[in-house]
């Protein structure tokens, strides 16, 4: 097989259907096989996959195991000398999965590229390539402080110094849509299921790298993205295992010291968060959503953002 393509799907039938037929649709190996991992989806995701795309190979889970677990059960099954781990919001844009195919069989050194990604509208830029995280990094993005970072910091950590279309050698690649060769998996072993979800990738990166492989951005070769909506679903969890995907990468990488002193931020942070937004709600701006906002936070720090 030239290459294998693992979904893992969640209640998302419209836009697995839509990622499937922008795979059939567009140019691809001959040899392509497709997997899709459905975590007990409630929707009717098995049977319109069934139905329409019988050549799929459908593996259907009696409960939602996760992004990383999924993907490594699909892993397990691949079969292609190429191994694309996709989201089921993407699409495939013209021939990028033979563009990047061609990119790895000429450059023997790369052992994962991921492509130039599109938002819905197919025409705007989604960043999806990064550089390794520091600890200052870790401090600003993504956390209510983004905006007064250092933009130095931010750019070099985002890759903005090159441009979306070039090919640039990075750190690590999104998960939304990253190509490695099999060489790279049998060397290094699947995702680590200790993420349950976020960060994954930049561990599997970051792994890959430590054994020599090096990793490019395509900046030639399109997909779009939509967007996160099987973790819209689960706003509270979403920032639990954000933020503890986040903390498990320091501790593996850079130690426990590191890890908790984060962790003991994290937690402040999102104490100062609950309490602006508590204060907006008792003077009656946009109450509803400030105690949607309240109960997440809240939730967020019952769990104590365990380190891992």
């Amino acid at each position: 097989m030239e290459l294998s393509i693992i979904i893992v799907s969640w209640n998302v039938a419209d836009l697995l259907t839509a990622c499937l037929h922008s795979i059939y649709s567009n140019p691809h190996p001959a040899q392509t096989e497709v997997i899709i991992i459905d975590s007990a989806s409630h929707d009717d995701t098995v049977e319109r996959i069934r139905t329409s795309f019988p050549q799929v190979e459908l593996l259907p889970q009696i409960e939602n195991v996760g992004f990383t677990r999924g993907n490594n059960i699909g892993l397990a099954r691949a079969t292609g000398k190429f191994i694309l781990l996709l989201n089921p919001d993407t699409e495939i844009v013209a021939d990028a999965l033979n563009g990047m195919i061609t990119f790895l069989d000429a450059h023997p050194q790369i052992g994962i590229v991921g492509p130039h990604t599109l938002n819905s509208d197919g025409v705007t830029h989604q960043s999806t390539r990064r550089r390794f995280p520091t600890f200052m990094t870790a401090l600003f993005e993504s956390t209510w402080l983004q905006p007064f970072a250092p933009r130095a910091l931010l750019d070099y950590f985002y890759v903005n110094d090159a441009p979306n279309d070039s090919r640039v050698e990075v750190d690590w690649v999104q998960g939304s849509a990253l190509m490695t060769r099999r060489e790279v998996f049998t060397q290094i072993g699947g995702l680590d299921e200790g993420f349950v979800m976020f960060s994954e990738e930049l561990d599997w990166c970051k792994r890959a790298r430590n054994h020599g492989w090096k990793v490019m951005y395509l900046g030639d070769q399109r997909i779009i993205h939509h967007g996160g909506k099987s973790t819209d679903q689960v706003v509270a969890k979403r920032h639990i295992y954000f933020q503890e995907s986040k903390l498990r990468y320091f501790r593996k990488h850079h130690g426990g010291i590191i890890a908790h002193s984060l962790r003991l931020f994290l937690l402040a942070s999102y104490s100062i968060q609950l309490a602006l937004e508590a204060a907006k709600g008792v003077v009656g701006h946009k109450p509803v959503l400030r105690h949607e906002r309240v109960r997440q936070y809240w939730q967020v720090l019952r769990s104590g953002l365990k380190v891992t």
